[in-house]
């Protein structure tokens, strides 16, 4: 296999995109080797890590404006972002998941002209997708007062939701196109696109509330804006010389073998968005019980503290599904494996430091958030509970990760549905409530019944893995779907 290095007009590194088997196989020493792949995994994990952030501050950026408007404001922005949107997004998300597996092992197989008819017919999934989904936006006035919020959230809510109905459907285009690019590696891009909207959404977001006084509907209407450059800037990149072997123009190929995809692209959404869910239940949970003012205040530091950390573990997540699928998809079953070591090696030591970071940090950590004293108390309480969640989450995340790369995204969401909802959610429920161990409980029994269990799942099915066979799957695939 040729070691030519690919640059873009962005500068990207120059890494070689492959490794042959001859990589693996010539006599170099095993740090050699680790360095080499290193470099590859970095090459996408530190600007995915960069785009992750922004995207997310982009969010709090908006909740940040609406907090100095009011009190409603702000709550019905972070109902409408975390209710409506972030189901969208979940699913948006996973499903295009799916467009990993297909893009990282044709790109690694060589068929580079077949990722852009990838990418197109996950465009036209998602895109049905959200015409479904739609009714969620334009009805979320009265699907906010049946999950039991108050009238005036509701309402002001479900205005602010229809609003976002521009971000909605340019998810559906921003997505594959995210994931069409890290395939190939070309992370630079993503990270410059992330950057200017990042600026661009708080200029936006100053200039409508501020200065033009446009209030919560223009908090909103930012996030247009800022998503949708997200998306126009790497649709431009793409089509004008950004990607010369992948691109080659709209495709009637695109049409075809949409159920296939579809069934690919669902079983990827169940997957992440069964993950995705699980931690929003135990803040649910949280909230039902006597006094629970406390307990969600500190709860919901600690799951602020675990998301802005979890940016790392995904990043790995989308790594590990890159190296996996390119490696499988050239035929190099021991490339495949060695990286899901290297990957696994190195987003656990950065797990056990901000372990040691929290457990040594336990009493102060809450400070960032909150001066109140019983808050603050029930953060240290809570914090034990964190760095084991946070440990956990640089395992897990990697394993999801050769999972999308294999192509394994309906046994796991199997798995998921399992570990989560008939071990976790139940053993949560009796710790909790049963034997009165109230949040310490149901967030212990969700972690160690449901996360630990589905993550020692994951182990040992990786560790069983015949890396060879996986590669010859890999090549049966894409002979199957090139020819749809």
């Amino acid at each position: 296999m040729s070691n030519k290095k690919l640059s873009s007009p962005l500068g990207e590194a120059n890494v070689p995109l492959l490794s042959p088997k001859e990589e693996y196989e010539e006599p170099q020493t095993l740090t050699t080797k680790v360095l080499i792949e290193s470099k590859k995994l970095w090459h996408i994990v530190g600007p995915a890590i960069f785009s992750r952030i922004t995207s997310f501050s982009m969010m709090v950026i908006t909740q940040i404006f609406a907090g100095h408007l009011g009190d409603l404001e702000l709550a019905a922005i972070s109902i409408a972002l975390n209710v409506i949107v972030g189901f969208d997004f979940g699913l948006l998300l996973g499903m295009a998941s799916g467009l990993e597996t297909l893009c990282g092992q044709a790109f690694g197989a060589k068929q580079y002209h077949m990722l852009g008819v990838y990418m197109q017919r996950s465009w036209i999934v998602l895109f049905i997708c959200c015409i479904l989904l739609l009714p969620m936006f334009l009805f979320a006035t009265p699907l906010l007062r049946a999950l039991g919020q108050p009238e005036d959230v509701a309402v002001l809510s479900g205005e602010v939701t229809m609003w976002m109905i521009p971000l909605h459907f340019s998810l559906a285009f921003q997505f594959p196109l995210n994931r069409f690019l890290q395939c190939q590696l070309k992370t630079a891009a993503i990270a410059w696109v992330s950057l200017i909207g990042f600026f661009i959404h708080t200029f936006v977001s100053w200039l409508f509330v501020f200065k033009l006084q446009l209030g919560v509907i223009g908090a909103a209407a930012t996030l247009n804006f800022s998503w949708g450059f997200l998306m126009v800037g790497q649709f431009v990149y793409t089509v004008y010389g950004g990607c010369p072997l992948t691109w080659k123009g709209f495709s009637m190929e695109a049409f075809s073998g949409l159920w296939e995809f579809l069934k690919l692209s669902a079983g990827s959404g169940v997957m992440l968005c069964l993950e995705s869910w699980y931690y929003k239940i135990l803040i649910l949970m949280t909230g039902n019980l006597p006094n629970a003012d406390i307990a969600v205040d500190a709860l919901s530091i600690c799951m602020n503290i675990n998301t802005l950390e979890f940016m790392i573990p995904l990043s790995f997540f989308a790594a590990t599904g890159v190296r996996v699928a390119n490696e499988l998809g050239a035929g190099n079953g021991k490339g495949a494996k060695f990286a899901t070591i290297v990957a696994m090696l190195t987003s656990l030591a950065i797990g056990l430091f901000f372990w040691v970071l929290i457990v040594a940090l336990h009493k102060k950590i809450g400070f960032i958030f909150s001066t109140s004293k019983p808050v603050l108390d029930e953060v240290d309480n809570l914090s034990l509970l964190l760095a084991f969640t946070i440990l956990l989450n640089s395992i897990q995340p990697v394993l999801s990760g050769v999972a999308v790369g294999s192509g394994w995204q309906s046994y796991v969401a199997y798995i998921n549905l399992g570990c989560y909802y008939i071990i976790g959610i139940p053993l949560g429920f009796l710790m909790g409530w049963y034997f009165n161990q109230g949040v310490m409980g149901i967030w212990a029994g969700m972690i160690f019944g449901g996360s630990a269990t589905q993550t020692i799942i994951l182990c040992w099915i990786t560790l069983r893995c015949n890396w060879e066979k996986e590669a010859e799957k890999a090549k049966l695939r894409l002979s199957k779907w090139s020819d749809k």
